[in-house]
């Protein structure tokens, strides 16, 4: 596994790559690797002949009392976990080569991201988006892989490709999980030990819209207001949201059909956490 730091250095490897007819599959993270990270990488490989990763905890996601400071970082088992992946090359930039200059553009999302996660984090797909501009121009890859467990940015992700016609084919990868369904996550490790206990909550009650919807519930609001109550009664979390949608465009429904997203996020103590389901009605 090759190691980069530079900008200039990854364009001129990608490029070599690219002339040699090579493929390429690009896993973007923010380190602190989990199995759903690996999966991600395990899916680049079977269909890539090359699979880049980028390591950036991206300051421009992260609200000013947000966790962008305490954010977990480990270099050096990142570095392990990747190689021991298949992971061939690992772009590890530092803040400051990624924003070498004061920023003359400010790039701003329109569609998708005032509701779920968006909502509550003004500002933080303006992020998302300005970096992965900047890593697919950099990378410059054939395959992006993200997983579904953050579906809005999966569903923002996909418009960005479109809309700045990216040469990129988008690859959602289903959700990683524990024996017990909760999400892997990097911030997982926030939980205290009954927290991690209630914290399977989030799953159970992604579980019991899904028996709802198969034994023909159509309207959204009682799904919604079933799986409040199940949180509310079988944890302590307070909820940030419980929300459905059509997927991947993102449209509220008065009636259930189609493809839809039914997503929930929670909070604990020191810990947001989201989890979702998509199923055809």
């Amino acid at each position: 596994m090759e190691i980069i730091t530079s900008v200039k250095d990854m364009q001129n490897k990608v490029m070599s790559l690219k002339n040699q007819g090579k493929t390429i599959g690009f896993v973007p993270t923010m380190g602190f690797l989990h199995e759903g990270h690996l999966t991600l990488v395990e899916n680049a490989r079977e269909k890539s002949d090359y699979v880049a990763m980028s390591i950036f905890v991206n300051p421009l996601q992260f609200g000013p009392n947000e966790d962008f400071e305490r954010y977990p970082r480990d270099i050096k088992r990142d570095e392990q976990l990747a190689r021991q992946a298949g992971v061939d090359l690992l772009f590890y930039p530092s803040v400051e080569e990624m924003y070498k200059h004061n920023r003359t553009f400010k790039l701003s999302v329109e569609n998708k991201v005032d509701i779920l996660c968006g909502s509550k984090r003004p500002g933080h797909f303006d992020g998302v988006a300005t970096v992965l501009i900047k890593l697919f121009n950099i990378v410059q890859p054939t395959y992006a892989y993200f997983g579904m467990k953050d579906a809005q940015q999966v569903a923002v992700v996909s418009s960005l490709i479109d809309e700045y016609n990216f040469p990129i084919e988008l690859i959602p990868v289903e959700t990683v999980r524990e024996k017990d369904g909760l999400a892997k996550s990097s911030r997982n490790v926030y939980l205290t030990d009954e927290e991690r206990k209630q914290a399977v909550v989030i799953y159970q009650s992604l579980q019991l819209a899904r028996e709802l919807i198969e034994k023909g519930e159509t309207n959204p609001e009682v799904v919604q207001a079933a799986m409040e109550e199940y949180i509310k009664s079988h944890s302590s979390a307070v909820i940030d949201y419980v929300e459905i949608y059509s997927f991947p465009d993102l449209k509220t429904l008065t009636t259930l059909s189609g493809l839809v997203l039914i997503a929930v996020a929670i909070r604990f103590t020191n810990v947001r956490l989201i989890d979702n389901m998509t199923m055809e009605v």
